[in-house]
């Protein structure tokens, strides 16, 4: 069967259409993916809610201060629906939608440096906030570097160490076991093979002629070569190679230099005919040699059940070395194979066939039987390194990392094992799943972390009840196959090695090296835009907050003339608080980011905490400012100076808790609490002198109906706004330590 979108690479043939558009395999998928619908990321569907709340907040406030103030202060309809629109204006946090933007940009540019290409905006947050991460195992938990772990032979048990495609390692003997009861008696048992270094079971490879022909057999019987990688130092003792071909005949040449076996030498010395080339329906590639003495061989490997069905002997050694075939036992082979793959092995089996000179053609009735056995390979494509420690990093930060593979269940458990997955003792398959029902899949979702041998509709149906548990979903995946499921989840990631361009167009991000640690960096980037973003809320709005409560005050009280006027709230909106808000998107990574649980779907942006700090600090501001500006009235100042001296208070105000604001929690009385961030103290640093030239600069006095004022005012200014620095300190002290008797609350309390 030959499916549509299938290219064909060589040869010819004819066939019969038997479906075309969507009932295709190729056309499912894109059904799959047409009924998809993308869900709206949890910011935004927080930012939503939040810009109703205001929205409303806004206009009742307004028209309850407009209403009170013509009917019970009796100011002229006018005048307050200007003082009205003054309220608006200031409570409203024009800057929003750019800090939001530029901070997620930043996120952006932050991933693209460490490999991670989003493409779309909102996901960078998304990322942040994803409780459960579904991966692929192949090239993303795993090197894709395909390493010879197990060598079996009638003779013994050897291990090989070393890993990927570098050729520095050792052939050691495991264990020693005869596949014969008729070789108990060979002085061989007593020999070589079992002797044993004090630190390894090394062997002479000389006195190992099986072992050797088995090695031989594999490098003949392959298509793949190996080449020197340009980055390596030539003058090293360690090369590294590159495959160009199958990843797992590229270990098999791997296996043989480490038995310092020359490749080429070999190669030459048995030069090939002919070759049957490997096939799924037969499940085995075989290759004839010529000798340059008389002899021939044909060599075949393939999938070990189908080439023990070929065989009738088996390759063993005897006294003093001697290369002898006795007759197959099929038991000692079958309870290796299962004995391999319970350790998560995939196996290759490698036969031989001797044959003369005058055979130059292989056909399939040559291999079907009649052949010996010489040994089987042991595979693992072992864990990356920087996996080991990713998934740690997950299990520390609350994420359950569930791994998604088309493996065999044994296979994916032995991998899970050494990823020290959450639970690696349960596998689900793809036919397990197929049988349970919705209520028993929902039950055990939340416990299996080991899916095998699944199908793309398994990974979709994964996601859909994942999510109907309120869990933020990432899902890894590189073929077509995978785009319903990438578009499903909240954050799809393709590979951008190895992954398709449909994949790439479903997902949100793409991975550029297709490293499972690139996720969560990337999750502890997204988590650093959110705490950035709660950052910018905690700052922004107590701003708004405390220059309408100034406006609000002023008219209960019944203020004749009020202490800002709407350009000079503009003043400080746009031009101060937006460029204090800027230095707080930069802000790096805190220590404990991927300490902290993820955040529930459905956690508004403003916590209980928050909204309890957004009022305390503008209640400081307000008072603060509403009592400076008395203040200048008394002194007899006019109400230019008087407002000059409140916006400034205000605006120094604004710079003193842009310090408390670059932590949340922490305490900001040390060095990297004041110097941590240095767009904070060029912010700082360049809105001082703004507002030198707002108070001074004659065309600015102009404008914003300011006046110059005096040292003393300066004086007095700084001591008041200075006064939030401390007590935001004393208020977050306080929290920190109920926070200390309750470690069950939440991060964001």
């Amino acid at each position: 069967m030959a499916f549509s979108g299938t290219l064909v690479t060589h040869g010819q043939g004819r066939g019969i259409v038997v479906a075309t558009g969507v009932q295709t395999e190729l056309g499912h998928i894109s059904r799959l993916v047409s009924e998809v619908k993308s869900e709206t990321t949890p910011l935004l569907r927080q930012i939503a809610d939040f810009g109703r709340w205001l929205t409303i907040s806004i206009a009742v406030i307004s028209a309850a201060t407009f209403a009170f103030g013509v009917w019970a202060r009796e100011y002229a309809v006018a005048e307050m629906f200007l003082a009205s629109v003054s309220l608006a204006v200031a409570a409203i946090p024009e800057g929003l939608p750019a800090i939001m933007t530029i901070t997620l940009a930043i996120g952006v540019q932050r991933m693209a440096r460490h490999n991670a290409i989003i493409r779309r905006l909102p996901a960078v947050e998304t990322l942040g906030a994803v409780s459960v991460i579904c991966t692929d195992k192949t090239g993303t938990l795993t090197r894709n570097e395909m390493t010879v772990r197990k060598i079996v032979t009638s003779a013994g048990l050897f291990d090989l160490t070393g890993t990927g495609y570098d050729p520095d390692g050792t052939i050691s003997l495991e264990d020693f076991s005869l596949g014969n009861k008729s070789l108990e008696n060979h002085s061989l048992q007593n020999k070589s093979l079992e002797k044993k270094s004090q630190d390894a079971n090394e062997i002479n490879l000389e006195e190992s002629p099986v072992l050797i022909e088995t090695l031989q057999a594999a490098l003949l019987c392959n298509d793949a070569s190996l080449e020197l990688d340009e980055k390596t130092d030539t003058d090293s003792s360690s090369k590294q190679y590159l495959v160009n071909g199958d990843p797992m005949e590229g270990a098999l040449l791997v296996a043989g230099l480490k038995a310092s076996l020359d490749l080429q030498s070999v190669t030459k010395k048995y030069p090939r005919i002919d070759l049957i080339p490997f096939e799924s329906e037969h499940r085995y590639m075989a290759t004839l040699h010529h000798s340059h003495i008389d002899d021939a061989f044909i060599y075949l490997k393939g999938a070990p059940e189908r080439v023990l069905e070929m065989c009738a002997n088996q390759r063993c050694t005897g006294e003093n070395q001697i290369v002898h075939t006795e007759p197959l036992e099929s038991s000692y082979w079958l309870e290796q194979i299962d004995q391999m793959a319970q350790q998560g092995q995939r196996v290759l089996a490698i036969a031989v066939k001797t044959t003369n000179n005058s055979h130059r053609d292989l056909k399939y009735s040559d291999v079907e039987n009649g052949m010996t056995m010489l040994g089987l390979f042991g595979f693992i494509d072992p864990p990356r390194e920087e996996a080991i420690k990713a998934v740690e990093d997950c299990v520390n930060a609350g994420i359950r990392v569930k791994m998604i593979t088309g493996d065999h269940g044994a296979t994916a458990r032995a991998i899970a094992q050494q990823l020290k997955l959450t639970n690696s003792a349960d596998v689900l398959t793809g036919q397990e799943l197929e049988k349970m029902n919705e209520d028993t899949l929902r039950t055990r979702v939340l416990d299996v972390d080991i899916y095998a041998r699944v199908s793309p509709e398994h990974k979709l149906r994964l996601v859909n009840v994942l999510q109907d548990q309120d869990l933020i979903v990432a899902m890894t995946g590189d073929g077509v196959n995978d785009a319903p499921a990438l578009k499903r989840a909240d954050v799809g990631i393709a590979m951008g090695r190895n992954g398709t361009e449909a994949a790439k167009e479903a997902a949100e991000m793409v991975l550029a090296d297709d490293n499972f640690a690139t996720i969560v960096h990337s999750v502890k980037e997204g988590r650093t835009v959110y705490a950035n973003l709660q950052k910018a809320f905690l700052f922004m709005l107590p701003n708004n907050g405390g220059e309408a409560l100034v406006l609000i005050a002023a008219i209960l009280i019944g203020f004749q003339q009020l202490p800002l006027t709407p350009v000079q709230i503009l003043w400080v909106n746009m031009v101060t608080a937006v460029a204090l808000e800027l230095a707080l998107a930069f802000e790096p990574p805190e220590k404990d980011i991927m300490m902290r649980k993820p955040r529930h779907a459905n956690m508004p942006i403003l916590t209980h905490y928050l909204i309890w700090r957004i009022v305390f600090v503008s209640l400081i501001m307000m008072v603060g400012t509403m009592g400076l500006f008395l203040w200048g009235m008394e002194q007899g100042e006019s109400v230019e100076y008087a407002r000059t001296v409140a916006v400034n208070t205000l605006v120094i105000f604004q710079i003193f808790y842009l310090f408390n604001s670059r932590y949340i929690h922490a305490s900001i009385f040390n060095w990297e609490g004041f110097t941590g961030n240095r767009y904070v103290l060029y912010a700082t640093s360049i809105l001082v002198l703004f507002q030198l030239g707002f108070t001074y600069l004659p065309f600015m006095q102009t404008l914003f109906g300011t006046v110059a004022i005096n040292l003393n005012s300066w004086i007095f200014i700084v001591l008041v706004a200075s006064s939030v620095l401390f007590l935001v300190e004393i208020e977050k002290l306080f929290v920190r330590n109920i926070r200390l008797r309750k470690p069950g609350v939440h991060n964001g309390i």
